[in-house]
């Protein structure tokens, strides 16, 4: 079947010369910069999958930016995804990794709203092409998705004097913005409105799109933001620390003449044998240019982007299970265990009590404070806090980083997600009705959901909890300002 619409498309074109997206409802293909392309239909929503957005980053464009495509009248099937970017835990993946991915409503007119999601994984692993991440359920909305891939690990953000010919570092960064630029040139084509685009995204997606908002390289490329679990007050490697830790990379690799020559499966042992000393190596970094400050310095002085946001974090964001993993997440309080325990009195274990302090510690005060400070300097801010468990999980809770991602994209039954019960979806629709209100219109209010109010310049926040899903003052102030960094003066 996809053969034969890619025959009757392509007949189409050659007849009619058509230099332009034919009317949606007759084929799904897209006339973009680069080249036509074909995507597939499965029920009412349209993909196009695998489309590179920049040239592959091999050879000697190798920790170099991302450089434009070619302009081409050719035409591509993109019925599958592309490879993933390098990371040492997923075999296929492949260092020509600069693709994307396109969801829409099949036989809907535009202009569309657009939702632009970056995924997380410690600036080391994941991918847009997990299964998790599909598309479909927010494209029926009426809306188009869309999910990139960004370098990774060390080939996203090494900095090495012997690469400052291309700007060194950050080169994760610039794979998001230049995938952002795609979609500004060309989501037309597909039906998408290029001035009205959401970014979203987890972790270290929504710490990419803060940052984001921080850069003025990015400045007219989306609206609005939804940062989910962002750790708002991590610092950044200076960029001396950056280089030292280059170095460090390179003296791993052992001799190598030429950088970019060095085979990948070199890299990624080199690049494993780090990360097993120190996790978070391999992150962005302060380089003058993209990157200038950190993003809690960005926040209080002012110089994020005011524009429409919605923040927010989960009620259990990480699990413990050494005791030296419990002493390292301690190590930061003022206050013993006993006075932690009072701080976290439904905590059964000391395990349970580090997890809660880490959880306000990285997470739910921090963002807070972003919260406060965009909403002084004027901007529409809706804050959250998930803290639902599905149903079949609340006898033994997983760690809760990442769960909201099943409730957004309603997905089930792949990798990552679990069945939801009758009552998981009613909440998972309740909340990614949010997500693509807030698209559509810079509000996440719509009928028949509950008012979700703005945070304003009180502690306004939306709970999405087991047993209820409602707007009001958050219950946790108190324990957030104990753990607060002023709280420690």
């Amino acid at each position: 079947m996809r053969s034969l619409l890619a025959f009757i498309a392509a007949l189409s074109l050659l007849c009619t010369g058509a230099a332009v997206a034919q009317p949606v409802g007759q084929f799904p293909f897209a006339l973009t910069r680069s080249g036509q392309m074909l995507g597939a239909v499965e029920g009412e929503v349209a993909s196009f999958r695998g489309l590179a957005y920049a040239a592959p980053p091999i050879g000697s464009l190798r920790w170099r930016p991302p450089q434009d495509l070619p302009e081409s009248s050719e035409m591509s099937t993109a019925y599958d995804y592309g490879a993933p970017c390098l990371q040492p835990s997923l075999p296929a993946a492949r260092e020509d990794c600069l693709t994307l991915n396109v969801f829409r409503p099949f036989g809907v007119d535009g202009p569309l709203p657009v939702m632009v999601f970056i995924h997380g994984g410690d600036f080391v692993t994941g991918t847009a092409n997990d299964p998790l991440f599909d598309g479909s359920r927010l494209a029926q909305a009426g809306l188009i998705l869309v999910t990139l891939n960004y370098r990774l690990g060390a080939l996203g953000w090494l900095a090495h004097p012997a690469l400052s010919d291309g700007g060194s570092g950050n080169f994760g960064l610039m794979d998001q913005i230049s995938a952002l630029r795609w979609v500004h040139d060309n989501i037309a084509a597909f039906g998408g409105d290029a001035n009205n685009v959401t970014l979203f995204g987890n972790g270290a997606g929504a710490t990419s799109i803060a940052l984001l908002m921080l850069c003025a390289q990015s400045r007219d490329l989306f609206q609005k933001a939804i940062l989910q679990s962002v750790p708002g007050r991590a610092g950044l490697a200076s960029p001396q620390a950056a280089e030292a830790a280059g170095r460090q990379f390179v003296a791993a690799l052992g001799k190598a003449t030429d950088l970019r020559a060095v085979e990948p499966a070199r890299l990624l042992a080199a690049e494993r044998k780090l990360l097993e000393k120190s996790p978070r190596r391999f992150a962005p970094a302060m380089d003058g240019n993209l990157v200038s400050e950190d993003i809690a310095a960005g926040f209080a002085a002012g110089h994020e982007r005011r524009i429409p946001l919605i923040i927010g974090s989960n009620d259990d964001e990480t699990r413990f299970d050494s005791e030296l993993e419990v002493k390292e997440a301690l190590s930061s309080s003022t206050e013993n265990l006993d006075e932690m325990g009072r701080l976290y009195p439904d905590a059964k274990t000391p395990s349970d009590v580090a997890a809660g302090f880490y959880t306000d510690k990285v997470f739910s005060e921090p963002v807070r404070m972003l919260a406060r400070l965009h909403a002084a300097a004027g901007a529409p801010t809706f804050r959250y806090r998930f803290a639902y468990v599905p149903e079949a999980r609340r006898g033994s809770p997983d760690e809760g980083h990442g769960r909201e991602l099943q409730f957004i994209f309603g997905v089930e039954g792949v990798p990552g997600a679990g069945i939801f019960s009758r009552r998981d979806r009613e909440v998972a629709s309740r909340m990614r009705a949010y997500w693509i209100n807030f698209a559509k219109t810079g509000d996440p209010n719509g009928p028949e959901l509950p008012h979700w109010d703005a945070a304003a310049d009180r502690d306004h926040l939306l709970l999405i909890a087991n047993d209820r899903l409602a707007s009001g003052d958050d219950p946790l102030s108190e324990r957030l300002d104990r753990v607060g960094p002023e709280s420690r003066k």
